[in-house]
């Protein structure tokens, strides 16, 4: 007996020659484009500043703890895996948050056409660079 799943995942490219396809079309068929690339990285930076959060929850509350605490807490925070940590914070806060106002102008309707995709999405991933440079210098100088 044949299995019908076969008949289905066999196809034609437009030249004529046999494929072999996916039932469901996924992420190993497509090519990256900027536009499913910068919605994936929504998507993580919204998980980064969620478990960024934690972060900030534990500095607080070892703040309100003790001095020891808090210093465990300084101590962490000042050593390189804390300033990556914090670096990686901020890029994901800059991205998504200029995301999210490209994403607003979208729910208004506008910028639709696809060189305007384009363009916000570059612009977007700019906007993240300078802003994230920005913050740094404010925090390396003060």
């Amino acid at each position: 007996m044949t299995d019908v799943r076969e008949a289905l995942m066999t196809g034609r490219k437009s030249d004529g020659t046999a494929v072999r396809r996916p039932l469901s079309p996924h992420l190993q068929v497509y090519k990256p484009q900027i536009t499913s690339v910068l919605s994936i990285f929504h998507r993580m930076t919204g998980v980064a500043l969620s478990a960024g959060t934690l972060l900030l929850v534990w500095w607080l509350v070892a703040a309100a703890t003790s001095e020891g605490a808090y210093a465990t807490v300084s101590g962490f925070i000042r050593s390189p895996i804390g300033w990556l940590l914090l670096f990686g914070w901020s890029v994901a806060l800059w991205f998504h948050f200029c995301n999210g106002i490209r994403h607003l102008f979208w729910d208004f309707g506008h910028g639709f056409e696809l060189p305007q995709v384009h363009a916000s999405g570059k612009a977007v991933l700019v906007a993240t660079g300078v802003l994230t440079l920005l913050t740094w210098i404010v925090v390396i100088a003060f």
